[in-house]
């Protein structure tokens, strides 16, 4: 890894790592339980200890094979523990719900937090729904102690079992809804990520099944680009923190997703070819989380370090989606105070904030504007099927690509091309 590349948690965990010799304790011990007082002698504890997903653990424990977890409210536990679990796309297909039209202090056209994507799935009954019960009442949110539980955590480096006793930990809950036979719990993240941490659905399905006798829902909640994808979980085995399962998953919106090859078609003839911008040829073939990116920063300017630190990017995704976002003149990338800084331009704002339909044409526009995107789906139109790598190559190398030069970086940069013409045919509903 470059030095660049480092976070600022990466260098406070290397310290940390060294000065308490964790490594040598947790082949000793298994284990090694670190206090927060230890933890900000380096850096605020609670900046060093917040990977929600996989990607965002600091380059020591991904090294080796490393994550930590709370026990009490000053305290945490450092070992290879099995403790994040892949997201699972169960479908594809969207259902369209209403939204209450006398409500005005909730705008599901401009979401900026968690609270307000909780607060829009129970108003336009799309928890109701996905639940299948009607009689859901939001109860329980914030911050809380878990109690005290003690549970079984699969070891990835002994491939057993290990216990784990948890004391007042702090939890925080998105959403509590309560119904006649259950309490939903909700965790719910406004960015996309390929995995998620188990703790955040256990610790509040302990706590809560502990204290009540109704059956405890745990339900994860993404939301991105108008479309709310909800998951409901079940621990098999309430004592084994890896017993997780997905029982359903299902893909809401609260505006019309009807988009036609008809519509797509009509951008592709009516756009007009821009040159090639002076900034690297995208390698980031997922364009869903270039357009979550964006509305991440449509909320706030951020810097690199924040954008690692906080969404599902490690730094050199960091690099490649910031960099897909410039080519396609929705971010601006620049240096303030000796850190770089990124934010939308104010067509990537205009585009964010317009309604489903349309952001997603002006998308389609933003990409077809580019000559080898433009050819590429011309191609796949002449023969209803995506055009081989080598095909793609061959388009690419008559585009005039920036910074694209050898014969392994255009073979890789086909791979991005690709997905981002198969996203624009996905679109269809």
């Amino acid at each position: 890894m470059n030095s660049s590349d480092y976070s600022k948690n990466d260098r406070a965990w290397e310290q940390l790592f060294d000065k308490y010799r964790i490594l040598e304790n947790i082949e000793r011990k298994g284990a090694f339980e670190i206090k927060s007082t230890q933890i900000n002698e380096f850096r605020e504890a609670r900046l060093m200890t917040k990977f929600d997903q996989s990607i965002n653990l600091p380059k020591i424990f991904s090294d080796h094979n490393l994550t930590i977890l709370p026990v009490t409210r000053g305290s945490y536990i450092i070992s290879s523990f099995a403790a994040y679990k892949n997201f699972e796309q169960l479908s594809d297909e969207i259902t369209v719900a209403a939204f209450p039209d006398y409500l005005e202090s909730i705008d599901y056209e401009n979401i900026t937090s968690e609270a307000i994507v909780v607060n829009c799935i129970y108003a336009s009954h799309i928890l109701a729904h996905f639940l299948e019960d009607e009689d859901l009442i939001p109860t329980v949110n914030g911050r809380m102690s878990s109690a005290s539980f003690s549970f079984k955590i699969r070891n990835t480096s002994t491939n057993s079992h290990d216990t784990i006793n948890v004391v007042n930990s702090q939890i925080e809950i998105d959403g509590g809804f309560e119904g006649r036979r259950q309490l939903a719990l909700i965790e719910a993240k406004n960015f996309l990520s390929d995995d998620f941490l188990i703790r955040q659905l256990y610790y509040p399905y302990r706590l809560w099944s502990n204290k009540i006798s109704k059956k405890v829902t745990p339900v994860f909640l993404v939301y991105s680009n108008g479309i709310y994808s909800l998951s409901e979980y079940e621990f098999t085995e309430p004592g084994n923190y890896n017993s997780l399962v997905v029982l359903k998953q299902k893909n809401y919106s609260i505006e019309a997703v009807d988009i036609s090859l008809g519509d797509i078609i009509g951008v592709l003839y009516k756009v007009k070819i821009v040159k090639e911008p002076r900034i690297p040829f995208p390698q980031a073939d997922n364009l869903k989380r270039v357009i979550n990116l964006c509305e991440l920063l449509v909320q706030e300017t951020m810097t690199k370090d924040e954008i690692t630190q906080n969404y599902a990017f490690d730094s050199r995704q960091t690099n490649y989606y910031t960099d897909a976002g410039r080519y396609l003149g929705l971010i601006n990338k620049f240096s303030e105070d000796g850190e770089i800084m990124f934010s939308l331009t104010e067509e990537g704002r205009r585009i964010v904030r317009s309604r489903y339909r349309l952001r997603q044409l002006k998308l389609v526009e933003t990409i077809l504007k580019h000559r080898v995107f433009n050819q590429v789906l011309n191609l796949y139109l002449k023969s209803r099927k995506m055009p081989s790598k080598s095909r793609i190559v061959e388009v690419m190398k008559t585009s005039d690509l920036y910074q694209v030069e050898a014969e392994s970086t255009f073979q890789r940069r086909a791979s991005t091309v690709a997905g981002w013409v198969k996203w624009i045919l996905d679109l269809q509903r």
